[in-house]
């Protein structure tokens, strides 16, 4: 065997991309094999490789942070050995001389591989982590154990992280792995496995030895205790302040959007009064840090949609929607998952995607804006891994035995898109100036207007006023229905499944169901009796006649392009929610709540949410 595993490294370590299924046993072979090489326990540099990768290699692309293979090693100067184009690739292509980024040319020149090898041959990836793995492990403890639990200070030193709290959050995450085990099936469909070791005892005492700065308290952050969170204020001008939820205006919305740029530059735009907007947090692309701007009890200006900023809290994201080469981090995952799970809790908002959504399920408040509106965190933020994530007691496991229903999908019945992301390969054309096509996978559907795959995307109105097909492009959203979005089903045949979606009968490619669920608990919404057709909306404002005398009144605007006619149906949110408007102090009044006597359905529409008047629906 070892002969043979030296023929196998020497083959990789002289050529091209090296898919890990090429070689004898897949990836846990490989795994076993540079783990023995290094003498690094097995059960370590896969749990090390599945918090840092969740077992991916991702074609040789970079992550957000510039970080390689299933073992995420870093190379922030990667924007300029794997170009990309402004608006996607790592947020930070410039690099530093911190050996934390650059870990993938120390563990090249440990293991006498050049770098870009490391970049694309799994094989390599794994051995070059095994070795950094070892060369920590020696350096802390000056021994080798064969117990994983002896080796808590070197994979706390492998996350690279400057500062206690996030070091061990990561070592405690691979721990976590190790004892309760983990099983996944990869993008390229291996099963990898990694068994349940329930005694392992992580010496946790080895994290002080790495001697990293202990995190700043953050006692003016509303943060829950697993981040590493700071406090800083937006410009004054960026937000306004208000004293939800003890004046009756409830959170029912957390937005997740992408900074399209750095953690450091997201902030900063934010405390600049010329930007005029605003988040109430700001995570890193690795996880390691998280700034608060606006407290939770203000209304911050994100959405683009100032009634649901009022009902709102944003989070935004280091990085970029279109991605290009990149791929987000089990680290940003986590993190955001972390944080949404402390703000659900706090304001009672269902962990479901009428209610945990991305800014591209917001529809503006005018329709003149909706060419313009934003389509961030974009169509490779995986809302399947990160909803999986919220999912404490695995109901979403349990509801996925619904999927693959196929022909007992019935007219009528409300379902969930849940393409598996892996294997939902979608092409989007990015155009940023000169247009390019790309297939990968997305969290998206393409709604086509009959059932085959040549037909023509559906027509959005308030994009293409002519009526014109839509397009794949990127910022083209008005055809696509989006992971976790529940729609009625309107008819059925063969391998489509049509639902109805932005006013018409839409098509989806759905083969004996794989890609829904069914929503046996969703709120259908219909015309009520006698009514012509339900007006769209896009807020829940008062009418004129409620606000007092001295108080402006806010625009119910209509998407008078919008159909809801008789016949259609659409799922709503868990129950209707009153009509108000909010008014910040001014120094001759304190802050105003206005409300009304109307309310409102939030439906998902298609891509965006929409309001529809409980008058006129049933």
């Amino acid at each position: 065997m070892a002969v043979a595993v030296a023929l196998i490294w020497g083959c990789a370590a002289a050529g091209t991309a090296h898919p890990v299924d090429a070689t004898p046993g897949g990836f846990e072979w490989a795994a076993e094999q540079a783990a023995a090489e290094f003498g690094v326990p097995k059960d370590v540099l896969l749990g090390v490789s599945y918090e840092s990768s969740w077992w991916e290699g991702h074609h040789g692309r970079p992550s957000t942070k510039g970080g390689y293979g299933p073992m995420h090693l870093t190379d922030t100067t990667s924007g300029k050995t794997y170009p990309h184009r402004p608006g996607e690739g790592p947020v930070d292509a410039t690099g530093t001389d911190d050996p934390s980024e650059h870990t993938l040319q120390a563990a090249a020149e440990m293991i006498g591989v050049a770098p870009q090898t490391l970049k694309r041959d799994e094989l390599q990836n794994l051995r070059g982590g095994a070795a950094l793995l070892a060369s920590y492990q020696r350096q802390i403890t000056r021994e080798m154990p064969s117990d994983p639990g002896g080796w808590y200070g070197a994979v706390a030193r492998y996350s690279q992280a400057a500062d206690t709290a996030t070091a061990g959050r990561f070592a405690d995450g691979v721990f976590t792995v190790i004892r309760s085990g983990k099983q996944r099936v990869r993008e390229d469909g291996q099963r990898v496995s990694l068994p349940k070791r329930a005694s392992v005892r992580p010496a946790t005492a080895q994290l002080a030895s790495l001697r990293l700065r202990t995190s700043a308290a953050a006692a003016a952050s509303e943060c829950p205790i697993e981040l590493n969170c700071r406090f800083a204020a937006a410009a004054a001008s960026n937000y306004q302040v208000s004293s939800r939820k003890s004046n009756g205006m409830d959170v029912d919305f957390i937005v997740i959007h992408d900074l399209e740029g750095t953690y450091d530059g997201g902030v900063s735009w934010f405390q600049d009064p010329a930007s005029g907007v605003s988040a109430h947090y700001v995570l890193k692309a690795d996880g390691s840090e998280a700034t608060q701007m606006v407290a939770t009890k203000d209304i911050a200006f994100h959405a683009g949609n100032y009634w649901v900023n009022l009902h709102g809290v944003g989070i935004e994201l280091e990085g970029y929607a279109a991605q290009g080469p990149t791929w987000f981090t089990p680290a940003q995952y986590k993190a955001t998952a972390t944080l949404v799970l402390y703000l659900a809790r706090r304001f009672d908002v269902p962990l479901d995607r009428k209610h945990i959504i991305g800014h591209d399920n917001v529809l503006p408040t005018r329709p003149a804006r909706a060419p313009d509106a934003h389509w961030d965190p974009g169509p490779y933020w995986d809302w399947e891994k990160f909803m999986a994530l919220l999912d404490a007691d695995h109901r979403r496991e349990r509801e996925a035995e619904g999927r693959g229903t196929g022909g007992n999908i019935g007219i009528g019945q409300a379902v969930t898109i849940a393409p598996t992301y892996a294997k939902n390969a979608q092409t989007v054309t990015v155009c940023a100036p000169t247009c390019r096509s790309r297939t990968q996978p997305s969290n998206f559907l393409y709604v086509r207007t009959e059932p085959r795959d040549d037909a023509p995307l559906v027509p959005d109105l308030a994009l293409h006023p002519d009526g014109s097909a839509g397009t794949d492009r990127i910022d083209d959203w008005g055809a696509t229905a989006m992971w976790g979005q529940e729609f009625v089903v309107a008819d059925v045949r063969g391998d489509w499944t049509a639902i109805w979606f932005g006013g018409r009968k839409g098509w989806i490619h759905n083969p004996a169901g794989v890609n829904t669920r069914l929503a046996p608990n969703a709120r259908i919404v219909r015309p009520a009796s006698g009514t012509p057709s339900v007006s769209v909306y896009t807020t829940a404002y008062p009418r004129a006649s409620e606000y007092p005398q001295g108080v402006p009144a806010s625009e119910q605007t209509r998407f008078t392009m919008y159909a809801f006619p008789p016949g259609q149906a659409y799922v709503a949110a868990r129950a209707p929610v009153r009509a108000d408007d909010f008014f910040p102090a001014t120094p001759t009044r304190p802050e105003v709540v206005v409300t009304g006597d109307q309310k409102y359905e939030v439906i998902q529409y298609n891509r965006r949410l929409a309001t529809v008047n409980t008058a006129e629906t049933r």
